[in-house]
């Protein structure tokens, strides 16, 4: 989930709402698991230098910390995810979001095979990076990746160059079918989702319609009146039954939400990267 807009509180979207993603770690019904029980993490920019981050092992509808910080923190963008290990361990350092300074990474999906190109996709990162990788799942190694590919400078461009890679290298181990999922970015300004799969269907990811319009269409819901320009929700599943507030992003594209609610979408398309042997 990421949102961006007027400051509120996080716990209005984490915890309030009808299929938030506290809900959706228990009752998941678009993600490849119903349940997301391995960790929590947090990413919110405030009042402080860069974002603030809370991650926890704990599943997300059990932990105290975070109702706590939730219903306190207030902020006009932040980055939530909920965790399904699916081969790296449940420890507060596979645990998403990734930061780099002003920098947060969220994905939703996998890197296939990291096992068998772990060391190559390692030995590209840029050294003033390596030390930085702290945990052993694939997405911080894709964010280190991202970082070396300029992703500082050009979020999308450095994301297709980087997946772009990836892929290459699977290919020269023999391999097809390397990257799945959904990713969320932020350098506290800006909020990106790009939706894309190597293969086959990508998961699911929605942008809620802009705040006129969704006040036109549910004139008598009290969340909904509270909503002002600029507001705007990227989410894995849609967070409430509101048919026509959700814009479905396609797959093999991205979209890029500006501070005060400028949208642009754009194709989303790795480089064919040639990697020696």
């Amino acid at each position: 989930m990421g949102w961006i807009g007027q400051p509120v509180l996080i716990e209005e979207l984490v915890f309030k709402t009808q299929h938030g993603i506290v809900d959706q770690s228990l009752h998941s019904k678009l993600g490849a698991e119903t349940t997301n029980g391995d960790g929590f993490g947090l990413g919110w920019y405030g009042t402080g230098e860069g974002p603030g981050l809370y991650r926890s092992i704990s599943p997300a509808w059990s932990d105290p910390n975070l109702r706590e910080l939730a219903a306190h923190v207030q902020s006009p963008l932040f980055l939530a995810h909920v965790r399904a290990a699916i081969g790296s361990p449940v420890q507060e350092t596979n645990c998403h979001p990734f930061r780099k300074d002003d920098w947060l990474l969220v994905h939703n999906g996998y890197v296939a095979d990291m096992h068998l190109i772990r060391r190559d996709l390692m030995m590209a990162i840029d050294p003033d990076h390596f030390a930085d990788v702290q945990g052993s799942t694939d997405t911080e190694v894709l964010f280190y990746l991202a970082l070396t590919n300029g992703l500082m400078e050009d979020p999308i461009a450095a994301m297709e160059r980087t997946i772009g890679f990836i892929e290459a290298t699977g290919r020269r181990h023999g391999r097809t079918g390397m990257v799945q999922g959904t990713f969320g970015i932020s350098n506290g300004e800006d909020l990106w989702g790009i939706r894309y799969a190597t293969e086959g269907a990508a998961r699911s990811l929605f942008i809620s319609t802009d705040a006129d319009a969704m006040q036109r269409l549910y004139p008598d819901n009290a969340r909904v009146t509270l909503l002002k320009p600029g507001d705007r929700l990227i989410v894995s599943e849609p967070v409430a039954d509101l048919p026509g507030a959700w814009e479905e992003i396609p797959a093999h594209s991205a979209v890029v939400v500006h501070r005060g609610g400028e949208l642009d979408h754009m194709p989303f398309e790795p480089l064919d990267v040639a990697v020696a042997a």
